[in-house]
C-alpha cells in the first residue's frame, strides 16, 4: 500500500470533530474500548483532548488478538498518559465459541463488554464507549446488537464518521494510525460453522505477521479446514507476491506455520468475505 495523501478537513468535518469532543465531555467520565485500531485510537485521542484525567482505556488480552495490537495500545496510552488496563478474555469459555456460529461475534462482543463494564465500573465509571463508525453499518455485524444490548455507546457513529473522515482526522491530528491498515479479530478468518482452535488460530496469526514483516498493509489469511490458507492481498499487490521468489518463499514459511495448501484470492483483499457464503 503506498502512503496515503489526505486532505485537510472541512470546516463541517473540524466542527464534526468538536462536536464528538462535547459529546465526550458532557458524560464527565468514560472508559475506551481500545484496540489500538484506527477508529478506536481516534476516539482515544478525542477523549483525552476532551476529559483529560477522566478517561481510561480499556484493552482485551486474548488469543483472538495479534500480541502486537496489545503492545502498540499500551505504548500509545502511555504517550497519550492514559490510565490503561488489560482485561483477561478466555473466548474458549463461551459456550459455542468453538463451533462458530454465525453469530458468534455477538457472544464474543457480549462477553468482553460485559467485562469492560465491570472493570469500568471498579474505577467508577459510568460509560463505556467504543470506535465503530458509520461504514461499519453496511456490512453483517451481529456484535452491534450485544453493544446497544449492553447499553455501550458509539460516539463516532452518533456524531456521523466515516472511516475516511477518521483517517483524515486523524493525518491532521498528527495520531499515528491515520494510515493503519484495518484489523479484525483473528475469529474472522474462519468460514462460519468450521471448528476455531487455539492450533489454527496461532497459524493464522503467524502467516498474517510474515506478511506484515514482509511489507504488505492489506491483507487476510482465511483458514479453511485444518490445512488450507487463503490468503487476500490487494490487486495492486498481486505482481509482487506473485514474484517467483517471494512466493516460494511464503509457501515455505506457510507449510512450516502447518498449513498443507496455500492460495491466492484471484478477488483480492475485501472486509468481511467470509459474510459472502451467508446469503447461500
Amino acid at each position: 500500500m503506498t502512503q496515503a495523501h489526505f486532505d485537510v478537513p472541512s470546516e463541517e468535518l473540524l466542527g464534526r470533530y468538536s462536536q464528538l469532543k462535547d459529546y465526550l465531555k458532557s458524560l464527565g467520565t468514560v472508559a475506551v474500548a481500545y484496540s489500538s485500531g484506527v477508529d478506536s485510537t481516534f476516539l482515544l485521542y478525542a477523549a483525552s483532548a476532551a476529559l483529560g484525567e477522566n478517561v481510561i482505556a480499556l484493552t482485551a488480552s486474548s488469543c483472538l488478538f495479534p500480541k502486537r495490537e496489545l503492545h502498540e495500545a499500551t505504548d500509545y496510552c502511555k504517550e497519550l498518559g492514559i490510565e490503561h488496563f488489560v482485561v483477561e478474555a478466555d473466548v474458549f469459555s463461551i459456550e459455542g465459541f468453538s463451533d462458530n456460529p454465525p453469530d458468534r461475534c455477538y457472544h464474543c462482543k457480549r462477553r468482553l463488554f460485559e467485562r469492560f463494564q465491570e472493570e469500568a465500573k471498579k474505577h467508577g465509571i459510568t460509560s463505556v464507549v467504543e470506535g465503530s463508525n458509520l461504514d461499519d453499518m453496511g456490512d453483517y455485524r451481529p456484535g452491534h446488537r450485544a453493544i446497544a444490548e449492553l447499553g455501550i455507546l458509539s460516539p463516532l457513529r452518533k456524531i456521523g464518521f466515516t472511516k475516511q473522515e477518521i483517517r483524515i482526522m486523524s493525518a491532521y491530528l498528527g495520531i499515528p494510525t491515520a494510515e493503519k491498515a484495518s484489523f479484525a479479530c483473528l475469529a474472522s478468518r474462519f468460514p462460519y460453522g468450521e471448528l476455531i482452535s487455539e492450533k489454527k488460530l496461532s497459524m493464522v496469526d503467524k502467516a498474517e505477521q510474515y506478511l506484515l514483516d514482509a511489507g504488505f498493509k492489506q491483507f487476510r489469511v482465511r483458514i479453511h479446514g485444518t490445512d488450507v490458507a487463503r490468503i487476500e492481498v490487494l490487486p495492486e499487490d498481486f505482481d509482487r507476491f506473485m514474484d517467483s521468489e517471494f512466493r516460494n518463499a511464503v509457501y515455505t514459511a506457510f507449510k512450516e506455520f502447518g498449513f498443507n495448501y496455500i492460495s491466492l484470492d484471484l478477488k483480492g483483499y475485501r472486509t468481511g468475505s467470509m459474510n459472502e457464503t451467508l446469503a447461500k
